[in-house]
């Protein structure tokens, strides 16, 4: 009777063991840190595991119809600011979105250009799409030079950013670009009812089916901004930025959240010789040609404090700040991190890189692939800070 009794006692201890081992298989299936958990060293890219849509609650396309008053849509619109001449490009981009996310959930599309919209875009994108379509003019005071720009300054700067070999340093309508996608775009009235947008530009490509509302998805979730892309910048395009941000820090010390990602923004181990160009920035930022976020953050007080400071220093124009630094700086320090959304789902190219993840609603890039291009520039993700300091979340 002895042994059939050890048999059960043994038998009993191997219960909570078996368990323990499933639930640990369930937890990591990939071996890999799950989303919101750090990776301190990224040594295999993490699109090549299988991927899935974030965890739940999803919104389905079930009650999404373009004409249908009571559908679950919140209070969004995809957003371009595109001009008549990249009408091409945006047709592109719209039926990439369009198949692979927007004709199941009809977001409007919201266009902006400095100048009036010829009929033919607005006919020839109007086709692409069931949702509506808004097309709305920049005010002039907001994409003008301001008046503390001085002219022979300016073009001065420019040929200090050429020899520096900056893009599209000495062109004007670039700086002006950068400055209103920083501190402008979210004041237009078209938007001021708005909350949430998804930024699409002109020639990119989308891969994977989102068959989720990614708006709903980001408010349940109490998110406030969604990348899919983290690079390095040009050091030489930006040498004050850091500076002035110190500067705009010693006097708003309160502004920092303390769940902030400053050891991304300051990181010195992977390019130190950019952190030194730019005076102690790592110069990661989010690229915001792909942005899904919540306008509330950019029209707070913090954050337009933020952006009057940098914009009467002047470096939208004396220098080639973009709204990517601009904005990613302003999140990795006033916002909470854990706010911040890798949307490693969304398959996604702006040329040259990518965010290609394994996934069977992926179609038309390699998973895992970062970019197509000469391999030098591989060095260029930031990805691997981000996962490190703050997780993959």
């Amino acid at each position: 009777m002895a042994a059939p009794q050890i048999v059960r006692f043994l038998g009993l201890l191997c219960i909570p063991l078996f368990i323990f081992l499933v639930l640990t298989s369930i937890r990591k299936p990939s071996g890999l840190p799950m989303a919101g958990e750090k990776l301190p060293e990224m040594t295999r890219d993490p699109n090549l595991d299988l991927t899935g849509e974030p965890e739940g609650p999803l919104w389905r396309a079930d009650d999404y119809a373009v004409d249908n008053p009571n559908s679950p849509r919140v209070n969004a619109t995809l957003l371009s600011l595109v001009r008549n001449s990249e009408l091409p490009g945006m047709i592109q981009s719209m039926r990439d979105l369009e198949r692979t996310f927007n004709s199941k959930f009809n977001y409007p599309w919201t266009f902006f250009n400095d100048e009036d919209f010829t009929d033919e875009f607005k006919r020839r994108t109007q086709a692409e799409t069931k949702a509506p379509c808004r097309y709305e003019k920049i005010p002039k005071e907001d994409w003008a030079v301001p008046s503390w720009i001085n002219d022979d300054l300016f073009h001065e700067s420019a040929k200090i950013l050429g020899e520096n070999k900056v893009q599209y340093g000495d062109m004007m309508s670039y700086h002006q670009m950068c400055r209103w996608n920083s501190g402008y775009f979210y004041k237009h009235p078209a938007l001021a009812e708005v909350r949430w947008y998804w930024r699409v530009e002109p020639k990119v490509h989308f891969f994977c089916d989102v068959d989720y509302d990614v708006f709903r998805w980001m408010e349940d979730h109490n998110k406030t901004y969604g990348f899919t892309i983290t690079l390095f910048d040009s050091a030489e395009s930006l040498p004050r930025l850091w500076p002035e941000t110190l500067k705009f820090l010693a006097a708003h010390q309160d502004y920092v959240h303390p769940n902030n990602a400053l050891r991304w923004l300051t990181d010195s181990q992977r390019r130190p010789d950019v952190n030194v160009k730019a005076h102690g920035y790592s110069t990661c930022h989010f690229w915001s040609n792909f942005e899904i976020a919540d306008m509330t953050f950019w029209r707070s007080r913090v954050y337009q404090d933020y952006f009057d400071h940098l914009d009467r220093a002047g470096g939208f124009f004396y220098e080639r700040w973009g709204d990517a630094p601009v904005h990613s700086i302003a999140l990795g320090l006033f916002e909470d991190a854990s706010k911040i959304h890798w949307f490693r789902d969304i398959g996604y190219q702006h040329i040259p890189f990518f965010n290609c993840p394994n996934s069977p609603k992926c179609s038309g890039c390699v998973p895992g692939r970062f970019s197509d291009g000469a391999s030098w520039l591989n060095r260029e993700d930031c990805r691997p800070n981000w996962f490190k300091y703050v997780g993959m979340g």
